[in-house]
C-alpha cells in the first residue's frame, strides 16, 4: 500500500513540477494545483500512561511520532474539478480505520461539477462536514483533538448537492453508512445535511445533520451539530460547537429508547502579533449510556478537557506546545500507580510544515 502511495504522491508531485517549469503566462493558465503537508509530535502524560489519551492521533507518551504525510492534488476545468487529498502515517490510517490496503491512504477523493452559480455536485469520498475541527493539523489550532471530533464522523462516501444564495448555503447527500467508503451490503444510506449562514462578515452560523444505520448492530444513528464563527476584533476570534448523538439500539428487529453522547467546546483565540497566537479550547464531553466506552464505571462518564495551546510560526514551519488538563466524574484514568484516577495530565509539542 505504502509503496503504491510513494508512486502516486511522485506523479502527483511531478506534474505539479513541470506546471512550475511552463513559463509564467502559461503558468498562470494552470488548471492543477499542489500542495501538502507533514507533521509529528512528542507526548508525555504525567501518569507516564498512554491509556489516559481517549481522543484521536495522539495515542503514545514519552514518545516521537509521526502524523501524517499528505499530498493533495486539485484540478479545474471550466466547471469541473477533481481533488486527490492522500495521507501516510498514523493520523490518516486512524482517519480511514475502516479501510485496508490503497484507501486507507485516501483521506479525500471526489469530483464536482458546477451546474450554475448556485448549485454544485459532487460524488465521491470526502471529509466530514460534522464539527469544529479537522483531520489535518494545519487546520486546527490545537493539535490533540477534541472528544466531540474522535467520537463523531470522520469521513462520508456517496453524493451531495450545494447549492449556494449570498450568504445562505444548503447541502444535502446520501452517503455509505459512516466512515465506510465500501459499504457492507445491504446497508442503508446515510442522509446528510448543512444549512450554514453568514450572519455578517465576521459572524457565521452552521448548522450540521448525520442520519444513519450502523452496520454492525443496526443502530440507528441521528447526530445533530452546531458550530459558530465570530471574529471580535483583529485580535480575538471565537469558535463554538455543541453537538448530540442519539442512538437507538434493535433487539428482535424493534428498537428500544434511543441513548445519547452529547458535548460543547469553546475555542478562544488570541493573536497578539503575525507569528505567535494562543488558543482555549474548553469542552464539556458527557457519556452516560456509556456509548463511547470511555471507562468501565457502571454510570458511564462525563468529561470537562481544557486544552491551551501556542502556535508559533516559523517561515513555513508552524510550532504547538500545548498542556491538557481532563477531569472526569469517575475514575476513567490512571495513576503513575496504575490505579485508576479521575483527572489527567499531560503536554505534548507538535510542529508541521505546509506547502
Amino acid at each position: 500500500m505504502l509503496r503504491k502511495l510513494y508512486v502516486m504522491v511522485a506523479v502527483m508531485a511531478l506534474s505539479s513540477n513541470a506546471i512550475a517549469q511552463t513559463d509564467s503566462a502559461a503558468a498562470k493558465k494552470s488548471n492543477f494545483s499542489f500542495s501538502g503537508s507533514i507533521d509529528g509530535y512528542f507526548r508525555a502524560d504525567f501518569a507516564k500512561e498512554a491509556g489516559n489519551n481517549k481522543t484521536s492521533f495522539t495515542n503514545s507518551t514519552g514518545k516521537f511520532a509521526l502524523g501524517m504525510v499528505s499530498a493533495k492534488m486539485d484540478y479545474t476545468a471550466k466547471k469541473f474539478s477533481f481533488t486527490a487529498d492522500l495521507g501516510i502515517g498514523k493520523r490518516a490510517k486512524e482517519f480511514a480505520y475502516n479501510d485496508k490496503g490503497i484507501l486507507a491512504g485516501v483521506k479525500q477523493l471526489y469530483v464536482a461539477y458546477a451546474a450554475t452559480d448556485w448549485l454544485k455536485l459532487t460524488a465521491g469520498t470526502w471529509a466530514t462536514h460534522v464539527g469544529y475541527e479537522l483531520v489535518d493539523p494545519f487546520g486546527n489550532r490545537n493539535y490533540s483533538m477534541s472528544y466531540m471530533f474522535s467520537y463523531g464522523p470522520f469521513l462520508h462516501t456517496g453524493a451531495k448537492a450545494d447549492l449556494t444564495f449570498g450568504g445562505t448555503g444548503l447541502m444535502i447527500g446520501l452517503a455509505n453508512p459512516t466512515d465506510y467508503r465500501k459499504a457492507p451490503d445491504a446497508s442503508k444510506k446515510a442522509l446528510l445535511f448543512q444549512f450554514s449562514q453568514a450572519v455578517t462578515d465576521d459572524v457565521k452560523v452552521y448548522l450540521n445533520y448525520v442520519g444513519a444505520q450502523r452496520p454492525s448492530d443496526s443502530a440507528k444513528t441521528n447526530q445533530f451539530d452546531l458550530v459558530l464563527t465570530a471574529k471580535l476584533s483583529d485580535l480575538f476570534n471565537i469558535g463554538v460547537n455543541g453537538t448530540v448523538c442519539n442512538i437507538k439500539t434493535q433487539s428482535r428487529n424493534v428498537y428500544g429508547d434511543a441513548s445519547s453522547w452529547s458535548g460543547i467546546a469553546t475555542y478562544l483565540n488570541f493573536d497578539p502579533v503575525e507569528k505567535f497566537g494562543i488558543t482555549l479550547r474548553s469542552e464539556i464531553f458527557n457519556d452516560k449510556n456509556q456509548l463511547a466506552a470511555l471507562g468501565t464505571a457502571a454510570s458511564g462518564a462525563s468529561i470537562f478537557a481544557n486544552t491551551l495551546s501556542a502556535n508559533i510560526k516559523l517561515k513555513g514551519f508552524t510550532i504547538v506546545p500545548e498542556l491538557r488538563l481532563e477531569s472526569a466524574g469517575e475514575n476513567i484514568y490512571y495513576s503513575k500507580a496504575g490505579t485508576g484516577a479521575r483527572s489527567a495530565t499531560s503536554f505534548l509539542v507538535a510542529a508541521y510544515y505546509k506547502f
